[in-house]
């Protein structure tokens, strides 16, 4: 089975229901700029990407996929951090450690212990998994760095700040937990699906990728608040 091809005017389609949000956006928040341009960026960033990945597939040059690599690890630490202002600068570099110190050792392990790509750069293997792992590490260092400070702001201690944003940044990724395969079908495992494998083999596939999110963000923000302890504390 062959996934089928989507013209333009189909792709439109997919864009009504994103539209009809918007303007429900803009009637109950009096305005929508925020959510427009999200939208918009959406649109541009995937169509490039798409291009882009094009030929990166087809590079054989490891080089050009570490590039990759580090291009995506800066723009998740810089956006990991949009929600907490002033501190951004002061918390980029450990943001950035604890996004990529984590989610390339989490990346080797999956690609080479699990998957075992061959060559170790396949940028069809490397970079997808990337992608996720990074993606869902920033996730959860930004909500971990927006409990954090709002808890310190409030004359929380150290410890009891750190608990409470680690437990916060974790919902999401234990909530997917629950409900994989109940509620539902991850992105990796339904195209995978509807390429014709197996659905044992996707399962396979999706258990692994459930446990390398959530591992990867539970070791990267652990070691991110970790790394905002007071030189006071004990």
């Amino acid at each position: 089975m062959n996934l089928y091809d989507i013209s333009n005017l189909q792709l439109a389609y997919a864009f009504i229901p994103a539209l009809l949000a918007l303007i429900i956006f803009y009637r109950w928040t009096a305005g929508a700029g925020n959510a427009s341009y999200a939208v918009g960026r959406m649109l541009l960033q995937l169509l490039l990407i798409g291009y882009a990945l094009a030929y990166i597939f087809e590079t054989e040059h490891p080089v050009v996929v570490l590039g990759v690599l580090t291009v995506m690890l800066s723009a998740a630490a810089w956006i990991s951090l949009n929600s907490i202002g002033k501190q951004r600068k002061d918390w980029l570099v450990k943001a950035a450690l604890a996004i990529g110190v984590v989610g390339m050792a989490v990346l080797i392990l999956v690609t080479q212990a699990v998957v075992a790509v061959e060559p170790w750069y396949a940028p069809n293997y490397v970079i997808p998994l990337a992608g996720m792992i990074f993606a869902n590490t920033m996730n959860a260092v930004s909500l971990a760095a927006e409990r954090f400070m709002s808890e310190r702001e409030d004359g929380l201690a150290y410890e009891e700040a750190r608990r409470k944003a680690f437990k916060a940044a974790m919902i999401p990724v234990v909530n997917s937990l629950f409900a994989v395969g109940l509620v539902s079908l991850p992105g990796m495992m339904t195209g995978q699906i509807l390429s014709g494998v197996s659905p044992l083999i996707a399962a396979r596939y999706q258990i692994v990728v459930m446990s390398m999110l959530f591992g990867a963000a539970g070791l990267s923000t652990a070691w991110f608040l970790a790394m905002l302890r007071p030189k006071t504390a004990a």
